[in-house]
């Protein structure tokens, strides 16, 4: 798969929630996760991290998204129960072997 295919295929299973464990289809073995609240290592332990605390009743609105051979990058809002607005995010994926090796995760953590 292409980096935004990648992208939007971890979005669609984030956001689902369910068979979260088929984001192991989709990682590199070398994977690694930053955010303003986790990091992470590893595929499984990232993944895990997903399983023992699902997101729930969480939406995104994709605003725009950019992509070369090795990476993609999604802006988008992000909303859920408890937050007043929508939050903007970007998240940005590298891609090697057609897999994703790492996403950052870049948001304002203000609201929660």
């Amino acid at each position: 798969m292409e980096p935004l295919e990648l992208a939007l295929r971890y979005m669609e299973i984030f956001y689902s929630g369910e068979n979260l464990e088929e984001l192991h289809d989709i990682f590199g073995e070398s994977f690694t996760f930053e955010g303003p609240f986790a990091t992470f290592d590893s595929a499984s332990d990232y993944i895990e991290s997903l399983i023992a605390d699902p997101p729930q009743h969480c939406s995104y609105k994709l605003l725009h998204s950019f992509a070369d051979d090795s990476s993609a990058c999604l802006l988008y809002q992000f909303t859920k129960p408890g937050i007043a607005v929508p939050v903007p995010m970007a998240q940005l994926f590298e891609v090697s072997g057609g897999k994703i090796k790492r996403i950052q995760l870049i948001f304002d953590s203000a609201p929660f």
